[in-house]
């Protein structure tokens, strides 16, 4: 089970809290979610190292992503704005590295919380 520390507090934006669940999903490997709440034409930059682009690439990678497991999600800030948002945080995994994230998210719409582009900044540390 992966420990979750989240210092944000979300409890008067929908949005935040969606991207407070949007980012354990992704600390627990929970595909499903995340796969159900981006947009069939999702950009995910991920910067220094890929771009990936369609929801059948997004999944395909989250499965790949799966075989690391997380055991701790720090979430230090989750903004959000319109249609864009953003969080960071630290996480940890089993296997003891550990690393910094920021993402920034744009949805499909300022009413609609199904994230159309993802860009990752992530820093082992």
């Amino acid at each position: 089970m992966t420990k979750i520390i989240s210092s944000p507090n979300c409890g008067n934006s929908p949005k935040m809290a969606f991207l407070k669940q949007f980012n354990i999903a992704f600390a627990e490997g929970n595909v499903a979610f995340l796969v159900k709440n981006v947009t069939d034409n999702i950009v995910w930059n991920i910067i220094g190292d890929k771009n990936i682009e369609g929801i059948e690439a997004f999944a395909e990678e989250l499965e790949k992503m799966k075989s690391v497991k997380v055991s701790e999600l720090i979430l230090n800030q989750i903004l959000s704005h319109g249609k864009e948002g953003a969080a960071n945080g630290e996480i940890t995994m089993e296997n003891g590295n550990q690393y910094a994230f920021s993402d920034f998210y744009i949805f499909q719409s300022a009413k609609g919380v199904k994230v159309r582009a993802i860009t990752s900044y992530c820093l082992k540390i």
